[in-house]
């Protein structure tokens, strides 16, 4: 062979290699690690709003107490009606169907719309039997509904004795 020959080979030989040298050196090299897995995918759900925050319950200013020693309570008033005594419950009862016979306690819209239900009433009464300050403790799921409990709550006047200066009223609504 002559010297031009073994060049053209020594240059095919060293551009073989230089082709083959990314193969060869993916072969000396460690593999790359693996792709991290795909990130998990994200998941929504609606949640029901949270309640409405409850306004505090105020009551209106009442003069200090005068330093007169208190007056011994007096037995509460019972009337026989019908061979039933009759208690703060039936006043309540009585005054709530006062208003309905005015068509003041049961909604024209709700009773169009249908809808019925029950709220709980936090009832403040003072020392004459009159409310003096309602909220809702426990809504029907209709603010008409609980707007009406409140009006009727909050009008309810001179409740007998034995009524309690607190206490919870169910306000039912039922179509008939």
């Amino acid at each position: 062979m002559t010297r031009t020959d073994y060049r053209l080979v020594l240059a095919l030989i060293v551009s073989l290699l230089l082709h083959l040298l990314p193969l060869i050196s993916e072969l000396i090299t460690p593999n790359p690690a693996p792709p991290p897995p795909p990130a998990p995918a994200l998941k929504a759900e609606l949640r029901p709003p949270p309640p409405p925050e409850q306004p505090p319950l105020t009551l209106p200013e009442q003069p200090p107490p005068k330093a007169t020693p208190p007056k011994p309570a007096k037995p509460p008033k019972q009337t026989e009606i019908a061979g039933k005594a009759k208690t703060w419950h039936d006043e309540v009862r009585k005054q709530f169907k006062n208003l309905d016979e005015r068509d003041l306690f049961y909604p024209a819209e709700a009773i169009a719309r249908g809808l019925e239900g029950e709220t709980l009433v936090l009832l403040i009464l003072d020392e004459a039997g009159n409310a003096v300050a309602a909220r809702v403790e426990q809504s029907s799921g209709h603010p008409i509904l609980d707007n009406a409990a409140l009006r009727a709550a909050r009008s309810l006047r001179s409740l007998p004795a034995d009524a309690p200066r607190e206490t919870l009223i169910p306000v039912r609504f039922r179509l008939r």
